[in-house]
Order: structure tokens, then sequence, then C-alpha cells
């Protein structure tokens, strides 16, 4: 058996040496690894978001939010500006149909932040949908383990009720194609 890969510790006299000369290597000079090796950290870029032709920013708005987490306000209002459409952010409903009243367009999607309890969002839903019928869609999220709220906001009459994470994974594409003008969006379809 050939142990000539242990190095001088053990006896080997041929002098050559598999030491980095501070015991703390091998031959080439790189400290010995024990254990598994690492691996390399993996770094996941979003890619770049290609916005939706026409200017977008000074027109009508198509998308109402009901949010008040900054970090979502501030994650919708980025991915907005990246996809140059136009989220208009709402504190109550009347805001919402005042909006509308001044444009006199309706929107083609509403999100709420289920949790945001300063809209009521079981109490404004109905309300909204009541109003503005099936021309737009109402997108609710919530926590992933309140299944209880999700089922109560669709009997309130939210046409879809997702995870934060979902929520926030398919921002890019909900913004896109909601927010794009009709010929746009009808193109697509």
């Amino acid at each position: 058996m050939d142990h000539s890969y242990r190095g001088n510790a053990n006896g080997n006299s041929n002098g050559n040496s598999n030491s980095n000369g501070n015991g703390n290597g091998n031959s080439n000079g790189a400290p010995r690894r024990f254990g598994r090796q690492q691996q390399p950290v993996r770094v996941y870029h979003e890619p770049p978001l290609e916005p939706v032709v026409g200017n977008q920013l000074d027109s009508v708005a198509r998308i109402y939010a009901f949010i008040e987490d900054l970090f979502f306000l501030a994650k919708i209002q980025e991915t907005a500006r990246k996809l140059n459409v136009k989220v208009q952010f709402v504190k109550t409903e009347k805001d919402v149909l005042e909006r509308i009243e001044e444009s006199g367009e309706k929107p083609s999607l509403i999100i709420f932040d289920l949790n945001n309890h300063l809209a009521n969002p079981l109490k404004t839903i109905p309300k909204l949908k009541k109003e503005l019928k099936k021309e737009t869609n109402i997108l609710g999220f919530v926590s992933h383990i309140q299944g209880d709220l999700k089922l109560k906001a669709i009997e309130a009459g939210c046409d879809t009720v997702v995870p934060r994470s979902a929520f926030s994974q398919n921002l890019p594409n909900l913004l896109r194609r909601h927010g794009a003008p009709d010929e746009i969006e009808e193109e697509v379809q």
C-alpha cells in the first residue's frame, strides 16, 4: 500500500515534501480542506423588464392598488416604473370611483392587500364589484397561512386571491397584462 500521499510526517525520505512549508497545506500552497467542498454561491439575476409600448405614464391609470405596506408599495412602484405602466394608489372606494368618473374609463385591475385594515377590503370589494361588474378584475394577496381570509375575500367578490410570494413573483406579468392599452392587450390575446 502506497502511503506517499501523507507527506513528511510519515517518514517520506525521498526529499519530496507535500507540504507548503507551514504544515497547513498541500504541495500547491492551497490550504487543506476537511469535509465537504464548498459549493460556489449562485446569484440569480432577474431578467430586465421590457417596458409596455406607448407612454403610459401620461395616460389614465388602468390599475388601482389598496396597499399600505411600504415594502409592497415600493415594489409595485419600481416595477411599474420599469414597465412604463401607471398604477394609482388609493385608500378608499370613493377615491377609485372619483378617479373613474374623472377619466371616464374603468380600471382593468384593482389590487388589495387583504391585510390592509384601513381599506377594509371585505367591505370594499363587494361595493366595487357591484359598481364595476366583470369589466374589472379584483386581485387580493394574503400570507400563505391565512386560508380563512382567502375564502372570505373570494366570497366578498375577489376574482383571485394569491399568497404574497406568488404576487411578488408574478407582479411584472400582472402589471404588463393589465397596464397595457386595449389595442396592445387585444394583440397579445
